[in-house]
């Protein structure tokens, strides 16, 4: 189980925005608007786990966003990873792995962000922080 909730405090780092399917719909034409914008975010990101409450640990972990949606930035499977930055900055993820979740929501502003995240039925919750450190190519 450690291993699991430290895997899960690791992924988590990655978990740090807003769920894009959270965000109201906008007309087409809003829409492909904020998509183009939120393209200003995509790239290499340097994303660090505190945890504050918990037995999961604190991760330094990169994560890449393309095309404003949040993937994962190495070839790990033993996760998924959903989410999505807004126009805005505003960011939202969730990430799952061996029947658990956990959810991080946050933004980002220029080259670094930060927000809160906790695992299902708070096992572990705290805050991350992001520095952007490859432009998109």
């Amino acid at each position: 189980m450690s291993k699991l909730v430290s895997k899960f405090g690791l992924v988590t780092a990655i978990a740090i925005g807003a769920l894009v399917a959270a965000l109201p719909a906008a007309p087409s034409q809003a829409a492909h608007k904020r998509a183009a914008h939120s393209r200003a975010y995509d790239g290499l990101w340097s994303v660090s786990i505190y945890t504050s409450y918990g037995p999961c640990a604190t991760y330094r972990y990169p994560a890449r966003i393309v095309g404003g949606r949040v993937v994962q930035a190495v070839n790990d499977f033993s996760y998924q990873i959903a989410g999505a930055v807004a126009a805005s900055g505003a960011t939202a993820v969730t990430v799952a792995s061996g029947g658990q979740y956990a959810v991080g929501y946050g933004r980002l502003r220029g080259a670094s962000g930060a927000g809160r995240w906790s695992t299902a039925g708070n096992l572990c919750s705290g805050t991350w922080s992001a520095i952007r450190r490859a432009a998109a190519n």
